[in-house]
């Protein structure tokens, strides 16, 4: 992948190093009491509204309102300018903000940037704390991404998963749920997951918007080929390698021993396969409605 033809993007933030603490963090550092945390959940079971989400949702208006006031507005800072993997994130990201600034147009609707936080070890989103181990995830709260970099190394040594466009693809599937909440696709499951409807399982809410983000991110994958010509042999090879090992019955095998279809949360390895092809083959959207469709 001759990713150094893409637009670096300036919507990196460089948070390793900074540490994580421990807990939901709002504004300055300062910590959210125990009280107003126990408030918060009353509220919540009063109106019938999940506690998580409205902590979320305050965590997002604290956060704004502290990068408002945060030099640049930006919050973090950015990356160092001889970092080859953060200079490649940065193109990625780029390239993704192009793609979907352009289709969001063309359907009469805007786009607007993410931030994508490079951290190490553990990490304080508005969505609350969390460690690498969960991974590369999106939070809807404040729209941004959270990436610790090790993840690449780990699909490497755990999975068998290398090559830069199996790491593109990885960004780019982070960015197709940041494409769902703008898209209003995240707020219908969060309404879904509210009203009892189901959400894990190998039909379920969740691999469905797993799935979907899947063949986003397949969208991208042509758009930017199409606009920069810039994937090398074996390249589309590394993506659905990636897309392969990260199925939840071939980690449920490796880690378990068994596969466990009711626990699904983001598909098989073949579904994954299945909808970023669907996504690549054309690179129109209208062919990612994985919620219409009968089988996955």
């Amino acid at each position: 992948m001759e990713w150094r033809k893409g637009r670096r993007s300036d919507n990196v933030v460089d948070a390793r190093g900074e540490g994580g603490g421990g807990g939901m963090r709002f504004g300055g550092g300062k910590g959210l009491g125990l009280g107003a945390i126990l408030l918060i959940v009353g509220i919540g079971w009063l109106t019938g509204q999940d506690p998580l989400q409205i902590l979320g949702q305050l965590a997002g208006q604290m956060e704004q309102q502290q990068q408002q006031t945060a030099p640049g507005g930006a919050g973090g800072k950015a990356p160092p300018a001889n970092d080859q993997q953060a200079e490649f994130v940065a193109s990625v990201l780029g390239d993704t903000e192009d793609t979907w600034k352009a289709l969001f147009a063309e359907a009469g609707k805007q786009y607007r940037d993410p931030k994508l936080v490079l951290f190490s070890g553990q990490v304080n989103s508005a969505c609350g704390f969390a460690s690498a181990a969960v991974g590369p995830f999106y939070c809807p709260a404040d729209q941004r991404v959270y990436l610790d970099m090790s993840f690449f190394r780990e699909m490497e040594t755990r999975f068998a998963a290398a090559g830069d466009f199996a790491q593109a693809y990885v960004i780019a599937h982070e960015i197709g749920h940041h494409v769902q909440t703008l898209l209003g696709v995240s707020a219908k499951v969060d309404a879904a997951r509210r009203a009892g409807q189901r959400m894990e399982g190998d039909n379920g809410l969740l691999v469905r918007q797993e799935l979907q983000a899947d063949c986003l991110a397949g969208v991208w994958a042509y758009q930017a080929q199409k606009r920069l010509n810039w994937l090398e042999p074996g390249d589309v090879e590394e993506a659905l390698n990636a897309a392969n090992a990260i199925g939840d019955d071939r980690l449920q095998q490796q880690s378990r021993g068994r596969v466990v279809p009711d626990s699904f949360t983001h598909g098989t390895s073949a579904q994954r396969v299945r909808w970023f092809k669907a996504g690549f083959a054309e690179g129109e959207v209208n062919r990612c409605d994985t919620f219409s469709a009968r089988t996955l």
